[in-house]
């Protein structure tokens, strides 16, 4: 079946994630209201009607905004912890909530879908890594520090949506309070371009085909300064950045796996910690 991803939404004022193997589609976060991820469904030839589930990795608003409605709408069954829910102060119709552990394994169809604990100042929050055909999609946002989860996650991933949330210069100079500026920065918020980095290049495998950068901000962050921080580690993989302002392209994974060392221009578009868990993710197929 031909696996296809997208990010419909990135960024501090929303996230929405698409991936999907021939009629099997969920989405990770619904934080853009439903008008809006309808039309940039549309954009991309997506029928919202083909979404079989919602996974949510939190309950901070640019994750859940648009969730009550969307599932409604469409009576798609939403996927989230005890402590997201409970923090998202939703009342969802009872048959469409299915309450999940942060290491949980749900199979949609062809999908399997596994939960990955991580550190970051919501209730209970976790990331989720995507098995399709022997191919791993890890969506790793929202990432206080990269734990042993979120590394060994890196290392396992095709496909990689990695968080490179603020520029540490822009952050310290902007107008934040120090309050939220330590929140962002202080290991429990979010990881910085210098992080991001440093995580992909001392985790990456050969098996990684696609880098996409997401969850930019839009005060302490620009397209151009994550481009320019990675362009050079990805010469032999596709690299990507998720914008706040549109969908992504609609990636298809038969094509973007044949690349190979592939020039990308500027033009395109801490605490050591472990978490004990039993994730094991599948190996490549």
């Amino acid at each position: 079946m031909n696996m296809r991803y997208a990010a419909i939404a990135s960024g501090s004022n929303g996230n929405c994630y698409y991936i999907a193997s021939g009629k099997d589609a969920i989405l990770i976060d619904v934080g853009i209201n439903t008008k809006h991820v309808e039309l940039r469904m549309a954009n991309l030839g997506i029928d919202p009607k083909s979404i079989k589930a919602i996974f949510i990795t939190h309950e901070h608003t640019d994750h859940i905004r648009g969730l009550s409605v969307f599932c409604k709408r469409y009576q798609v069954p939403v996927y989230i912890t005890a402590g997201s829910y409970q923090g998202s102060r939703l009342h969802l119709p009872e048959h469409l909530v299915h309450i999940v552990g942060t290491d949980a394994k749900i199979e949609i169809g062809s999908l399997s879908v596994y939960g990955i604990p991580k550190y970051h100042d919501a209730r209970e929050p976790c990331s989720f890594m995507v098995h399709i055909n022997g191919v791993n999609v890890a969506v790793l946002t929202d990432l206080g520090r990269a734990c042993n989860n979120v590394e060994r996650a890196i290392a396992n991933a095709d496909i990689l949506m990695l968080e490179s949330n603020f520029d540490e210069e822009m952050l310290q100079r902007g107008r934040y309070s120090y309050y939220l500026k330590n929140r962002i920065s202080g290991g429990m918020g979010h990881m910085s371009n210098r992080i991001a980095l440093e995580s992909f290049l001392a985790h990456r495998t050969p098996r990684l085909r696609h880098l996409i950068l997401t969850h930019l901000s839009g005060e302490n962050n620009t397209v151009d300064l994550v481009q320019r921080t990675f362009c050079s580690y990805c010469e032999d993989i596709k690299l990507s950045v998720a914008t706040r302002y549109q969908e992504t392209e609609l990636f298809d994974w038969e094509e973007v796996k044949h690349v190979t060392h592939r020039a990308v221009s500027s033009d395109e578009v801490s605490i050591q910690a472990t978490i004990q868990t039993k994730i094991i993710f599948p190996e490549a197929g």
